[in-house]
Protein backbone atom coordinates (compact mmCIF):
# COMPACT_ATOMS: atom_id res chain seq x y z
CA UNK A 1 0.00 0.00 0.00
CA UNK A 2 1.96 3.00 -0.94
CA UNK A 3 -0.58 5.61 -1.01
CA UNK A 4 -3.23 4.78 1.53
CA UNK A 5 -4.98 8.13 1.40
CA UNK A 6 -5.92 6.38 -2.04
CA UNK A 7 -8.47 4.54 -0.16
CA UNK A 8 -10.06 8.38 1.42
CA UNK A 9 -9.61 9.70 4.60
CA UNK A 10 -6.96 8.29 6.76
CA UNK A 11 -5.79 8.13 10.81
CA UNK A 12 -2.67 8.53 11.32
CA UNK A 13 -1.48 7.82 14.84
CA UNK A 14 1.95 8.27 16.64
CA UNK A 15 3.03 5.73 18.85
CA UNK A 16 5.62 6.18 21.38
CA UNK A 17 8.85 4.41 21.39
CA UNK A 18 7.43 3.10 24.77
CA UNK A 19 4.10 1.43 23.00
CA UNK A 20 6.08 -0.10 20.32
CA UNK A 21 7.03 -4.26 21.19
CA UNK A 22 7.11 -5.60 17.74
CA UNK A 23 9.12 -6.02 14.60
CA UNK A 24 7.37 -3.89 11.36
CA UNK A 25 8.56 -3.04 7.82
CA UNK A 26 7.93 0.36 6.55
CA UNK A 27 5.65 0.23 3.27
CA UNK A 28 7.49 2.99 1.72
CA UNK A 29 11.55 2.04 2.32
CA UNK A 30 11.13 -1.57 2.71
CA UNK A 31 13.20 -1.36 5.63
CA UNK A 32 12.43 -2.36 9.56
CA UNK A 33 10.87 -0.54 12.54
CA UNK A 34 12.43 -1.99 15.13
CA UNK A 35 10.45 -2.58 19.00
CA UNK A 36 11.11 0.64 20.97
CA UNK A 37 10.94 3.06 17.73
CA UNK A 38 8.65 5.73 17.73
CA UNK A 39 6.57 5.75 14.21
CA UNK A 40 3.19 6.24 12.58
CA UNK A 41 0.04 3.74 12.11
CA UNK A 42 -1.42 4.66 9.14
CA UNK A 43 -5.55 3.64 9.25
CA UNK A 44 -7.53 4.16 6.02
CA UNK A 45 -10.69 4.97 7.70
CA UNK A 46 -12.84 3.03 5.35
CA UNK A 47 -10.28 -0.08 5.03
CA UNK A 48 -8.85 -0.28 8.80
CA UNK A 49 -7.65 -3.83 7.69
CA UNK A 50 -4.90 -2.14 5.43
CA UNK A 51 -3.63 -0.39 8.40
CA UNK A 52 0.53 -0.23 8.31
CA UNK A 53 3.25 0.85 10.12
CA UNK A 54 5.35 3.70 8.78
CA UNK A 55 8.69 5.35 9.80
CA UNK A 56 7.86 9.57 10.47
CA UNK A 57 10.02 10.22 7.92
CA UNK A 58 8.72 7.93 5.07
CA UNK A 59 5.36 9.06 5.77
CA UNK A 60 6.00 13.13 6.71
CA UNK A 61 8.54 13.38 3.45
CA UNK A 62 6.13 11.33 1.36
CA UNK A 63 4.24 13.71 -0.83
CA UNK A 64 8.02 16.18 -1.35
CA UNK A 65 9.91 13.26 -2.56
CA UNK A 66 10.30 12.64 -6.26
CA UNK A 67 9.73 8.95 -7.47
CA UNK A 68 13.36 7.14 -7.78
CA UNK A 69 14.08 6.29 -11.41
CA UNK A 70 15.37 3.21 -12.24
CA UNK A 71 18.73 2.77 -13.72
CA UNK A 72 19.09 1.00 -17.02
CA UNK A 73 21.13 -1.78 -17.13
CA UNK A 74 20.47 -3.39 -13.82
Amino acid sequence: MDDPEAYGEVDVRFLQPYQTNKWYVCPNCNRDIEPGTGHYAIVPKEAPDLRRHWHRGCWDGRKTRKARSKKKGR
